[in-house]
């Protein structure tokens, strides 16, 4: 099988770029032959949100570069990971008239929020779901604090869903989690053309002894991640028992300034992915106090792999992911007693947490290898080769959608 493959770059761990480059491992290491075709949000330079503006509802490069990589590479299925904002959906009409089905994959939640998260002022937000042009997030400037790049990405969204972008011409939507896709089929997105395919770990790094007596948290260091309540819960254990806090982020300060006045918080900063691996090995327990809705939580299955039970905020697609008294445990989402008290009841429950441990490495092996995975997904590209329809041009509605003639 031939697979053209499309990402707008972001370059974050454990994200979408991470996600995209292990399925493209994945596939050329079972013999399939893979056209990895990358554009990076870093190359947008000083006058990066005014391009972003006038490209990501119709990009004429994006569209004519795309159909000459389909002519020359002739695949049988165009993936997509990321298209925003430097390919826009023109890569999809592209597809289309050369007759070859597309598939995306729903890494966030842009198609719905134009900010991508549902996330505003501290809390989930849902003002702009179902809504046939998401106005609010424009007023709010979701998108990078910008009314104007949010504006054009709501105007994206809504003037794609006006010419049937969404429903005709994508085959398939793959979501990582059933939240993910629950979010999705509110939006108005066809429930036939949703399917859940979960991430994964493109190497199995074996379970970890879980020796080392600390609580671990892996993330970017910011509001959405719940780092402020896992501070707080912090305060509140005092002494009880360590904590290791690995990522960089804007509250970056605020954790050093916590970890300097409790002398059992400490701050890593960036670590390589093996380093990381190694420490969740060793960890009592990692902790994910996200407040917003993750569409997944690769943190969470990348402990599971080394065997280590995850305390969970109970919210998004990571409620999901743990089972509470099995794989780890869950508490109240922005609630740092309620954390602190699913610590305390870990800590004075070693048999138990033992038996998390092996659950935790269970779930992973279960679910989450690269095995599973490449069987899903084949699945998935097979149905959608076999439903594929005859090429078409693409609709006027679109391609003039910002004047721009395709």
């Amino acid at each position: 099988m031939r697979i053209l493959t499309l990402h707008n770059r972001y370059r974050q761990r454990g994200g979408e770029d991470e996600s995209a480059e292990s399925e493209v491992l994945l596939l050329r290491e079972r013999g399939h032959e893979v056209l990895l075709h990358t554009v990076d949000n870093h190359d947008l330079g000083g006058n990066g949100l005014w391009r972003a503006g006038l490209e990501c509802i119709w990009n004429r490069h994006a569209y004519r570069s795309t159909r000459e990589m389909i002519r020359l590479f002739r695949p049988d299925v165009l993936k997509v990971h990321n298209f925003f904002p430097l390919l826009s959906p023109s890569v999809y009409y592209a597809a289309a008239a050369e007759g070859v089905p597309a598939v995306q994959t729903l890494h966030n939640y842009r198609l719905l929020c134009p900010g991508a998260t549902f996330f505003r002022d501290g809390a989930p937000c849902e003002d702009c779901l179902g809504k046939a042009v998401p106005w609010p997030a424009a007023v709010h400037a979701c998108y990078r604090g910008s009314r104007m790049a949010t504006a054009a990405a709501a105007a994206m969204t809504s003037l794609h869903k006006a010419a049937g972008t969404w429903k005709e011409r994508v085959a398939m939507y793959i979501t990582p989690s059933e939240f993910a896709r629950r979010k999705f089929e509110e939006g108005g997105f066809p429930r036939h053309k949703l399917t859940v395919k979960p991430n994964f770990l493109a190497r199995d790094p074996g379970p970890g002894g879980g020796h080392g007596g600390f609580g671990l948290f892996v993330g970017r260091l910011a509001e959405e991640k719940g780092i402020e309540t896992l501070l707080a819960a912090w305060k509140g254990l005092g002494a009880r028992v360590n904590l290791r806090i690995v990522g960089d982020g804007p509250l970056r300060g605020e954790v050093l300034r916590t970890g300097r006045s409790l002398p059992g918080i400490a701050a890593l900063g960036y670590r390589p992915a093996g380093a990381v691996l190694d420490l969740m090995g060793e960890a009592a327990f990692v902790v994910f106090p996200s407040e917003w809705y993750e569409t997944f939580g690769r943190v969470a299955i990348e402990a599971f792999a080394k065997g280590a039970p995850v305390i969970a905020s109970n919210i998004g697609a990571v409620a999901e992911l743990v089972e509470h008294g099995r794989t780890g445990l869950l508490f109240r989402p922005g609630d740092p007693d309620d954390l602190a008290a699913q610590v305390e009841w870990l800590l004075s429950h070693p048999a138990q947490a033992a038996g998390m441990r092996r659950e935790a490495r269970a779930e992973f092996l279960a679910k989450y290898t690269a095995e599973r995975n490449y069987q899903a997904l084949m699945e998935i590209y097979e149905s959608v080769i076999q439903g594929a329809k005859p090429a078409v041009r693409p609709a006027a509605a679109a391609a003039h959608a910002a004047g721009h003639a395709g």
